[in-house]
């Protein structure tokens, strides 16, 4: 056993309890595992719904991706997901920030190294960050949604990094401790999009307590520890080498697979355990996890540039058709917290906005009527020889999605409008996710705990979800949402963000651009085996602390 190990078990074991209560408080689990002193060694099996599709940092936002990528790298600052507040990691502090938010400058550990060996330097920090804030296309890699306003990175020293911005950038040091800012080799910075694909995934190389050790294209990657790890979050109470000795992941896309596996206890834990099958993580061994991901809730983008949505009133109409509570009740489990509003209660600057999106069948058949609808021979609502016809994706990150969207199919059928489902893959989901003319209504949500979440989906240089920027001739539907979102990240100090956010979601509230529909969390399903398990601050696996029971 090594010297870190054996210290970090020394160091715990008087504290079991503790660290297991603390693994578990970010999410809710109804059973309490048994209580005991964590014991090194091991390889946990761990199921996901779907494959990864890049490590690259900056779109690490798709939960398989992230998954893999929070374990693998470390961050400049850690955000502890219990306070969501920010504290050093990589950095030794906070950073020294200027009054407008416009540099930022971080002192750095000088022990930290990559899993190939080469160390994790000042001019390496800058790398990383002057990638990810400023993209490359040459090579295909993107900005990162989450750093707004970069202009570039400068070596102070040997051990000091200052990042400086076009416009205040008051989201910055949020930023540096999601996943889309894990910190990576230079050799690795180096590849281009393909090269962080599947097939390559050996050759991420990040300084986190995980290395990637092996890849099966699309069913399995597998994760070793690292003996010489030693530089956790110091408020983390589990310090040295992860407990366990690898990572198993294996892609199963069935539900029915992955609750079975984990209930018949041939694996671990898994992701993305449906609702109903929920009850059958309470009997004795087993039990939920459910993490909050807090951020924008699951729901429906109107993309109202299109000619069947660009009046207010058929907006109007579509969410008074919509039954939520019915939907959530019918589908869902108390997981699942009926959205009061466009972003979840527990994310900065929540603000509700429930009153624009109450049930009422009696008034959307009005509305629709006054904005000139009538029934045609097939009881689908006409206009100008056009049907009321739309077309909804489906989101299958997303909980449940194609019977959310059937719910909804069924009832808003009863007022004339016909709702389509956009079927297929991944690959397909994405390649008509901007075509206006393939999908005009939005199912989707994202998790990011900074107020910059919001910019983050509905931004017309970001998600775009409202596709508010029309790609073919870059013109914004919608300037003053466009602005207030870009205040929202812009804006010095957490007031004025504070402000602009809760002005964002009320034009996204009256404008009739979004229905919201629940909390979206993610949900594991965990054996009695598994202990010390937690997520970060929007619900991706954290392993370095888990530890197995058998």
């Amino acid at each position: 056993m090594s010297r870190n190990r054996r210290a970090a078990l020394a160091a715990l074991s008087l504290a079991a309890t503790t660290a297991l209560l603390a693994g578990c408080a970010s999410g809710a689990s109804d059973s309490a595992a048994p209580v005991g002193e964590p014991t090194a060694g091991g390889t946990l099996s761990y199921l996901e719904p779907q494959t990864w599709n890049t490590l690259y940092p900056p779109a690490a936002g798709f939960y398989p991706n992230g998954g893999i990528v929070n374990n693998i790298t470390d961050r400049l600052l850690y955000q502890n997901p219990e306070t969501l507040e920010l504290e050093p990691w990589i950095a030794t502090a906070l950073p020294e920030v200027n009054a407008d938010a416009t540099e930022y400058t971080f002192t750095l550990r000088d022990d930290v190294t990559y899993s190939d060996g080469t160390p994790l330097t000042a001019e390496n920090v800058v790398k990383n960050l002057d990638l990810f804030g400023a993209g490359d296309p040459d090579r295909a890699l993107t900005v990162s949604e989450a750093i707004n306003n970069y202009d570039h990175g400068e070596v102070v020293d040997e051990h000091t990094v200052k990042f400086v911005f076009s416009a205040p950038s008051p989201g910055f040091a949020q930023a540096v401790s999601t996943i889309n800012s894990g910190l990576v080799s230079d050799a690795t910075l180096d590849l281009n999009a393909e090269g962080f694909g599947p097939g390559n995934a050996t050759q991420i190389i990040g300084s986190g307590p995980f290395v990637i050790a092996d890849e099966k294209i699309g069913t399995e990657i597998d994760l070793e520890a690292r003996e010489d790890y030693d530089w956790a979050p110091p408020s983390v109470e589990h310090q040295g080498s992860p407990f366990l000795d690898g990572i198993t992941i294996v892609v199963a896309s069935e539900s029915s697979v992955r609750v079975g596996t984990v209930v018949s206890k041939q694996a671990d834990i898994a992701r993305q355990i449906e609702a109903p099958d929920e009850p059958q993580f309470a009997a004795d061994g087993l039990s939920i996890f459910a993490a909050s991901t807090n951020g924008v809730n699951n729901g429906l983008s109107f993309r109202f540039r299109h000619p069947l949505l660009n009046d207010i009133k058929v907006r109007e109409a579509i969410i008074a058709g919509i039954d939520r509570e019915t939907i959530v009740s019918t589908l869902f489990t108390d997981s699942y917290p009926l959205a009061t509003g466009a972003l979840a209660k527990t994310a900065l600057g929540y603000t509700d906005t429930s009153e624009f999106y109450t049930y009422d069948p009696k008034l959307a058949a009005k509305l629709l009527d006054e904005a000139g609808w009538k029934a045609g021979s097939d009881g689908i609502l006409e206009k100008d020889g056009k049907r009321l016809s739309l077309t909804f994706n489906e989101a299958l990150p997303q909980p449940r999605s194609k019977e959310v969207v059937t719910l909804i199919q069924e009832q808003l059928g009863k007022l004339g409008i016909e709702v389509k489902l956009y079927g297929g893959d991944q690959a397909a989901q994405d390649a008509a996710r901007l075509e206006l003319d393939t999908i005009q209504v939005y199912h989707s949500m994202v998790g990011r705990a900074d107020y910059d979440v919001l910019k983050s989906q509905y931004f017309s240089a970001n998600r775009n979800t409202l596709l508010n920027l029309d790609p073919a001739d870059n013109s914004i539907g919608d300037q003053e949402l466009d602005t207030l979102l870009s205040d929202v990240a812009s804006k010095p100090s957490a007031e004025d963000r504070a402000t602009a956010s809760a002005a964002a979601q009320q034009r996204l509230a009256e404008q009739a651009y979004i229905l919201p529909i629940f909390e979206e969390p993610q949900v594991f399903g965990l054996t009695d085996a598994v202990q010390g398990f937690h997520t970060e601050s929007v619900g991706r696996p954290s392993f370095y602390s888990t530890w197995l029971n058998r």
